[in-house]
C-alpha cells in the first residue's frame, strides 16, 4: 500500500488531514440535483483536506506589497488572538499564505499535486495550485489564496479546508500520446449513438412533462455505469471514493518512517 506520510513540524498548530467528503453545504442549499452528477461527486471526494484551526479575516486594499493585506485573528479591528498563526501576509498582491505544519512524503515516484478545494468555491478568494516532487523534497510548502476583491472582509472559519492533497504519479500525463480521430473510428461508436438517441428522447420527454413531475425525472446511465442499450456495468465502475484516515506511524516499518 503506497503512504502519503504528513510529518508534524514541532510547535505548529494542530491542522486536521481528511478525506475529502462528497457533500458540499452551498449544493444543499441550491443545488441538490448536483448530487446526481457522478463526475462532480467523484471530484469532490479525490483527495485528503487539510482543515483550518481558528477562524480569521482577511482584507486586502488592492495595493502590491505585504502590509496592504492584512490577517485579523480574534474580534473587531484588534488582534486578540495571539495564538500561533498559519496565515499570514507573505507574498503581496493580494496573496494570503498559509504555512502548512507538515513535511509531506509521498512513495518513489510520486508527486503532490496541492490545490484548493474542489467544488467548494469561495467568494473573495481564489486558490492557487502547485505541484510538488514530495518523494524527495526536504523542504516544506505553502498554500496560496489569491484575494479577488479589494476592500471587503473575507472569511476563513475554524475547520474550514484551506487545501487539497492529491498524489499523481510522476511522467503518468507525459506518457499519453494524444491525438484527434473521427467518431466513426471508435469501436464503441453505435453505443454513443444509443446514447445520443436515449438523452434527445429523455429531453423530449421533460420539455413535455408536469413540471413537478420533470423535476424527478433523470437518466442514471453513467450512474449505474451502464450503456442505454444494455445492463451490465462496467466492472471497474466507481461511484463514490473511499480514501483512507491518516493514522499514527506507530507499527509501520522503519522505512517507511524515513
Amino acid at each position: 500500500m503506497p503512504r502519503l506520510l504528513a510529518y508534524r513540524l514541532p510547535d505548529t498548530p494542530d491542522l486536521p488531514i481528511v478525506p475529502a467528503p462528497g457533500r458540499r453545504e452551498w449544493w444543499d442549499d441550491t443545488l441538490r440535483y448536483a448530487y446526481r452528477c457522478l463526475p462532480l461527486l467523484m471530484a469532490n471526494q479525490n483527495g485528503w483536506w487539510i482543515l483550518n484551526d481558528r477562524a480569521f479575516t482577511v482584507r486586502w486594499n488592492g495595493g502590491t506589497s505585504t502590509a496592504d493585506l492584512r490577517v485579523r485573528y480574534g474580534e473587531g479591528d484588534g488582534d486578540g488572538d495571539t495564538g500561533p498563526r498559519i496565515a499570514m501576509s507573505h507574498f503581496g498582491h493580494g496573496i494570503l499564505t498559509f504555512h502548512i505544519p507538515y513535511l509531506l512524503r509521498t512513495p518513489p515516484g510520486w508527486n503532490l499535486l496541492v490545490r484548493g478545494p474542489a467544488n467548494l468555491p469561495k467568494d473573495g478568494a481564489h486558490p492557487l495550485e502547485g505541484l510538488i516532487e514530495t518523494d524527495w523534497a526536504v523542504a516544506t510548502f505553502t498554500m496560496n489564496w489569491k484575494i479577488t476583491r479589494a476592500d471587503a472582509d473575507i472569511g476563513f472559519a475554524a475547520g474550514e479546508p484551506v487545501l487539497m492533497l492529491v498524489p499523481q504519479r510522476r511522467g503518468e500525463l507525459e506518457r499519453f500520446g494524444p491525438a484527434y480521430a473521427p467518431l466513426a473510428e471508435m469501436p464503441d461508436a453505435d453505443d454513443h449513438r444509443a446514447w445520443h438517441d436515449s438523452r434527445m428522447a429523455f429531453a423530449h420527454e421533460m420539455v413535455a412533462a408536469d413540471p413537478a413531475v420533470a423535476a424527478d425525472m433523470w437518466q442514471r446511465h453513467y450512474m449505474r455505469g451502464t450503456h442505454p442499450a444494455g445492463e451490465r456495468p462496467f466492472p471497474e465502475h466507481q461511484r463514490r471514493l473511499s480514501l483512507r484516515e491518516f493514522t499514527e506511524t506507530a507499527g509501520l516499518p522503519e522505512a517507511g518512517r524515513r
